[in-house]
């Protein structure tokens, strides 16, 4: 049976959830950095991919509108915590308090996504959708990681 959209998204949730604690138990120094590095590429992938191959498709439905702003909104926030974390210095308590902000924000959007947002999504696409926007998620997603780490 091929990849639905679903699973591809649920490997990068994967992902995210493992950097995220990773970030958590981080000590100040290059480690540190490296790993807000992935973390802030893969959630930036991630997003841009996931709002192209299924946010939008479902905002196209009356059923789905609600519920793609929501997590449109969702990522806006995130965006903001992360891009307020590149700005600040890595080992002050400040950064850290954020962090946890962010982790917090991450595990309640990635848990209503897979409870809520991708049940109303399965009965709005078509199985053919699924699998096809499954490879396009795939191959944007793909792309937008090169993009990013060449930035």
């Amino acid at each position: 049976m091929k990849e639905t959209i679903f699973e591809a998204l649920r490997e990068s949730h994967a992902i995210q959830r493992s950097l995220i604690r990773k970030l958590m138990l981080s000590h100040p120094g290059e480690h540190r950095v490296e790993v807000f590095t992935t973390l802030r590429i893969e959630l930036a992938a991630h997003e841009a991919a996931e709002e192209r191959y299924l946010y939008a498709p479902i905002l196209m439905d009356d059923r789905g509108l609600h519920a793609s702003r929501d997590a449109l909104a969702d990522h806006h926030k995130m965006d903001e915590m992360v891009e307020d974390l590149q700005t600040r210095d890595h080992a002050g308590r400040g950064w850290m308090a954020t962090v946890h902000k962010l982790s917090k924000e991450l595990h309640d959007h990635l848990r209503e996504e897979e409870k809520i947002f991708f049940q109303l999504s399965g009965k709005i696409l078509t199985s053919a959708q699924k699998t096809g926007l499954a490879s396009k998620y795939r191959r944007d997603y793909r792309r937008m990681h090169v993009t990013l780490q060449e930035a």
